[in-house]
């Protein structure tokens, strides 16, 4: 067994810690983990990627080699969308927020982001599986836009045959989190994890 993970984002969006508790869950339950980090120009609205390699047997390497990722979390759509044609491959999955966040030269009026329907369109078309969600109101409703990373992680924990659950890591959580901020967090984990269970149902 070994899995491949990116999670991709911005900087500010969680992407690091999530990935690191991720880390610390798979190590609770055995599996050797590797995990490399790739910063932007910014650490704040810079592009951030995570590598996650997830094995029984041996430590790889801290990158994923090219087209080799299986799956595939997406903080922000045009971050995901970069991912692809290095990265992923047909039989990738995806899970991608669908809210952007304008850079830079974009907000400036340099350049034109993307049009959304249009990333989705050509993830969809690319990857072996999308589940495109509305994470971000979710968070929003739940705290702010911080609860966003906790909820991916749901939705990944979710995912038929990924070796980490959402008890994993809940069980990370209370390590980390003071208990006043521990329910807040299982509750957006919880709602990851029904956002995934509604579209496989």
């Amino acid at each position: 067994m070994s899995v491949n993970l990116i999670i991709t984002g911005v900087g500010g969006q969680g992407n690091v810690l999530a990935s690191q508790i991720l880390g610390k869950a798979a190590v609770r339950k055995g599996l050797k983990v590797t995990i490399g980090e790739t910063f932007g120009l910014s650490q704040r609205g810079g592009p951030v990627m995570s590598h996650i390699r997830l094995s029984k047997e041996s430590n790889a390497g801290p990158i994923i080699p090219p087209n080799a990722a299986h799956i595939v979390i997406g903080l922000e759509p045009l971050e995901a969308l970069r991912i692809l044609e290095e990265y992923a491959n047909a039989g990738t999955v995806f899970i991608v927020n669908s809210r952007p966040i304008y850079p830079l030269n974009v907000i400036a009026g340099e350049v034109q982001y993307p049009d959304i329907e249009w990333i989705r369109s050509v993830i969809s078309q690319s990857a072996k599986r999308l589940f495109w969600l509305e994470a971000t109101s979710m968070a929003v409703d739940l705290g702010g836009p911080i609860m966003l990373n906790m909820i991916m992680l749901g939705a990944l924990c979710s995912l038929d045959d990924f070796p980490i659950t959402c008890r994993d890591i809940k069980g990370v959580l209370k390590d980390i989190f003071e208990e006043s901020k521990l329910e807040l967090n299982y509750r957006a984990l919880d709602i990851g994890e029904s956002m995934i269970s509604s579209i496989y149902n």
